[in-house]
């Protein structure tokens, strides 16, 4: 039997209101809460009520063999609590099913493994906490913000327990090699690393409702036919994609959720695939190579590089502003300066100023609420320069009342001991 393995990434950002000049040092109000309470209920009605009802009936009706894993960004649950808390629900009921794994990433959805190791570690055990909380499991697999990879964001991970990560079958690194193999950190036998295979997800999640695209319309019975067509040596295919895709990204009418119902069906009568997770895959498929990454890669654009978040100068302005703050933060006990600094650090902020207006223009205006990526950049600014200031007061009381902590220090390490516990015993659990 040969291995397929659906994946999906559920997000949602705290979108920024309109923060002008004027409005520093007056109010620190910086999310607006009307337009992201709107934006998550219109995609929970279109996508995740209708997407999360499906699976869990597909489940219900394979007598056991239909599996899938989810990694939910924390910026998603935080607005599923407050906003829509019957989706969240939802979720649950899925993972009672044991059918489903939800991945660990970072809490806020972060560029953070590009800058910040601390800051990583400590935004990854948070978001492992909190999915050990709602669903009962501690995830071992790691999926990073948007697939972004290298050898040195591997290293991170597996210091912090984890035995797995996902990432992009990037042309450029994988070369004549196929996506569809596990393959392990070139340092690190025991780090597996499972690939996408953007060609067969992209026909699902960008080109299904293409009235360019040749193969339109796209059937249930003829993905698994392209599926077969994949050399029987290969022994997993990874389907790696936005969950917005059902219903949102491509709406119900084009036929997504009817090709979603009828794919388990047409996968057991016509072909040798089993629906797997994540950890199921490393733990029955040994890798066959090891796969060097000495530059980030992510599943963004057709580069699959940084370029949709770091290639401008207002995007590494922005960027390096942001993260200039770090040491002060580390320092910081206020939980709502905390709160704030995590919702800014969320890639989205930095997708909005990307200026690619080629091959990747119409993926980027999509998802863009701004009138421009100057416009982005501009209240984006304005947002961090009252943060500052605010975060500069406070430090400024905490030195007149008593020294600045180190607590948080102690704490991380001790947070890490424990996760990397937790997690070695649950791998060595599930092998």
């Amino acid at each position: 039997m040969r291995n397929l393995c659906l994946y999906f990434q559920v997000h949602q950002p705290f979108r920024l209101r309109r923060y002008r000049f004027f409005d520093i040092g007056h109010h620190d109000n910086y999310f607006d809460e009307q337009y992201n309470a709107f934006i998550l209920n219109k995609v929970a009605e279109k996508c995740y009520r209708p997407a999360n009802s499906l699976l869990l009936a597909l489940i219900k009706n394979s007598g056991g063999c239909f599996n899938v894993s989810f990694s939910i960004s924390g910026t998603a649950l935080d607005q599923f609590e407050t906003y829509a808390p019957d989706v969240l629900e939802s979720f649950q009921e899925l993972a009672a099913t044991g059918h489903v794994e939800f991945l660990a990433e970072t809490s806020t959805h972060s560029l953070s493994s590009l800058k910040c190791e601390k800051e990583f570690s400590r935004q990854v055990i948070e978001h492992t906490r909190r999915i050990n909380k709602l669903f009962g499991q501690r995830p071992v697999i790691l999926r990073n913000t948007e697939l972004i990879y290298s050898d040195h964001i591997g290293d991170m991970a597996r210091k912090l327990g984890f035995k797995a990560m996902l990432t992009e079958g990037a042309d450029h690194i994988l070369g004549w090699r196929s996506p569809n193999y596990l393959y392990h950190h070139p340092e690190e036998t025991e780090f597996s690393l499972m690939l996408k295979n953007y060609q067969l997800s992209d026909d699902i999640a960008f080109r299904f409702s293409d009235p360019n695209w040749n193969q339109r319309p796209l059937t249930a019975d003829k993905f698994v036919h392209w599926l077969n067509a994949v050399p029987h040596a290969e022994p997993m295919i990874n389907l790696f994609m936005d969950y917005e895709t059902f219903g949102e990204h491509q709406w119900a009418e084009s036929g997504i959720f009817e090709f979603l119902k009828a794919l388990p069906y047409h996968v057991f009568k016509n072909s040798d695939y089993r629906f797997v997770t994540p950890s199921e895959v490393i733990g029955k498929l040994k890798p066959v190579a090891p796969l060097s990454v000495p530059y980030p890669i992510s599943w963004a654009d057709e580069a699959r590089d940084l370029s949709a978040w770091l290639s401008n100068d207002l995007q590494r302005d922005a960027f390096e502003s942001l993260y200039r703050l770090s040491s002060v933060m580390h320092d910081c006990d206020d939980e709502g300066l905390i709160r704030k600094w995590r919702y800014l650090q969320t890639s989205d902020h930095f997708y909005y100023m990307c200026t690619k207006y080629f091959a990747d223009g119409d993926v980027h205006k999509y998802f863009n609420h701004y009138n421009s990526p100057y416009e982005a950049y501009i209240n984006y600014m304005n947002v961090l320069s009252d943060f500052e200031t605010r975060l500069e007061e406070f430090r400024k009381k905490k030195a007149q009342a008593t020294p600045l902590q180190n607590g948080f220090k102690s704490k991380l390490v001790e947070e890490q001991k424990i996760l990397i516990n937790e997690s070695s015993r649950l791998q060595h659990a599930s092998v």
